[in-house]
């Protein structure tokens, strides 16, 4: 390629990244804002978040096109950790979550984060999704979230009454205003034209709600960042850092971490799916995000993760190198630094119904028909993790759908079934086997051929056999021996196994758990 070709690609690059850099500042600022707000924090420490999540993670990110930022995903470990522990101690468990990633990251654990089942990660993200709705919903309504998700969930009704006028109160006109910026999300997701349609709807969420509450200056409160960013900094104090040698507060960092580091890398899986360029580097993104979320811990501000919405924005937009993430960062520091009287001027009632829209979407009724497909097991582990989750808190809601997760996951590799026909005419037994047949299937199958008439022929099935191990192998070699002293014979159908897995040579053929040698 001539020099002057290289450069139109290198523009033309520059050019597409500058265009998408812009299209996610659009998407990220209101949301950075809303979730720090959901989350019991100051707006400005979300804002802080998205910053740092642009200049310093995006440089050196394992996943070039993922963009990171304050996550919803993660606004309920927020709000608890603020409400049981103060605001203070937000940046010392930045500090441990992110230390804890950059040593998951050095010590090659990337992988690892992404041994969870998708039932699992879609429950949790439900759950989230629904304590998300259920406590935005009251700020909506510039009213305070109750003191749990379940208290918000029996508050609804309450929040819908609200919704009308009564004794003189200001929260219809601040449900009002949500009510409007929820409906112009919808309505532009729907029928926005083609020529507009890197605008996001959030963006234009905030643009006509505010507008619509100046137009008709409703009472309702307004966003309160500072006049400096500096002055908005929640740096920890030294009585503060002493919170390192406190049990509870290194658990909320291992789970912040946790959480944290499953969503990122799910999101970089999902936004490799999306663009076939670099793929994503796991363990780089770990450190990168370690970081990062010590960077932030050390302002105190909120943690971070990789983000879904911006990351699609930002491949959406054209997007082809890091540059995007790392201008858009630059994008939000500027409109904090030099615009935070515009800022300003947004109601928090507004914000609000982004994060009840956002937290509407979390609970995807897709996913579950999809998880659906996989059967009733799939189904129930996503609802236990769900309900765990709303019920009790996030840590103990994953854990229960871990635990039946893995359940699940033994039950598969020792359950067999084995359906058994007689033929008195010719003495033939036919035993088909379905599902895994391993040391725990030993009595089964051992009943099974047991109970084969005396020196009867027996034909043992099995393509649909998940799984046979080193244990059943002998165990049938060993009843083969005894059942030929009585004059009969046991014949294992392989060749069903072989068609089935379509493998053959003239050698042998390998299936999981079996060397199966052709009849001679």
């Amino acid at each position: 390629m001539n020099a002057p070709a290289a450069d139109r690609l290198t523009s033309a690059v520059v050019g597409r990244d500058f265009l998408a850099s812009i299209v996610v500042f659009l998407v990220a600022l209101p949301l950075c804002m809303g979730i720090a707000i959901a989350s019991g924090a100051p707006p400005a420490l979300g804002l802080i978040t998205g910053i740092v999540g642009g200049l310093v993670v995006g440089s050196i990110a394992g996943s070039p096109l993922q963009v990171s930022g304050p996550a919803a995903g993660m606004a309920v470990l927020v709000y608890q950790l603020v409400q049981e522990h103060g605001l203070m101690m937000l940046g010392v468990v930045g500090l441990i979550a992110g230390a804890l990633q950059l040593l998951a990251g050095v010590f090659k654990l990337g992988q690892w984060f992404r041994a969870i089942s998708p039932s699992v990660i879609h429950g949790m993200l439900a759950g989230i999704g629904v304590l998300i709705f259920a406590s935005q919903l009251h700020v909506m309504l510039d009213d305070a979230p109750r003191a749990n998700g379940l208290l918000n969930i029996a508050a609804i009704p309450e929040a819908v009454i609200k919704v009308f006028p009564v004794d003189g109160s200001v929260h219809h006109l601040a449900a009002m205003a949500g009510i409007v910026t929820i409906a112009t999300i919808i309505l532009w997701n729907q029928f926005k034209p083609k020529a507009l349609a890197l605008i996001p709807g959030p963006l234009l969420g905030v643009i006509v709600g505010t507008a619509f509450a100046m137009v008709f200056a409703l009472p309702i409160t307004l966003v309160n960042l500072p006049a400096t960013l500096a002055s908005g900094l929640n740096i920890p104090t030294a009585e503060a850092l002493a919170g390192f040698t406190n049990p509870d507060i290194l658990t909320l960092g291992l789970v912040f971490a946790f959480v944290a580091s499953a969503e990122t890398l799910l999101c970089a899986t999902a936004v490799d799916k999306m663009h076939i360029g670099t793929r994503t580097d796991y363990d780089k993104e770990l450190r990168a995000q370690g970081i990062g979320n010590m960077i932030c811990g050390g302002f105190g501000a909120l943690p971070m993760t990789g983000v879904i919405v911006r990351s699609a924005a930002n491949v959406e937009a054209g997007a082809t190198t890091r540059i995007s993430a790392i201008m858009h960062g630059a994008w939000l520091l500027l409109a904090v630094a030099a615009f935070p009287f515009v800022l300003n001027a947004i109601p928090t009632s507004v914000l609000a119904a982004i994060l009840v829209y956002t937290g509407y979407k979390l609970v995807n009724v897709a996913q579950i028909r999809k998880i659906a497909e996989f059967g009733r097991q799939e189904l129930v582990i996503y609802f236990a993790t769900l309900v765990g989750v709303v019920a009790i808190d996030l840590l103990t809601g994953v854990i229960l759908g871990f635990g039946l997760a893995t359940l699940k996951l033994v039950y598969t590799f020792s359950h067999l079934e084995i359906r058994r026909e007689h033929d008195a005419q010719t003495n033939r037994v036919d035993l088909w086997m379905t599902g895994s047949a391993t040391f725990f299937s030993i009595p089964q199958l051992g009943q099974a051929l047991e109970s084969s008439p005396f020196g009867s022929e027996v034909h043992i099935h099995v393509e649909k056999l998940d799984y046979i191990d080193h244990a059943c192998l002998e165990m049938l070699s060993s009843w083969e021996k005894l059942h030929q002293s009585g004059g009969g014979s046991l014949v294992v159908e392989w060749s069903e196994l072989v068609e089935r897995y379509g493998r053959r040579s003239e050698e042998k053929t390998e299936i999981p758990g079996l060397m199966i040698r052709p009849a001679a």
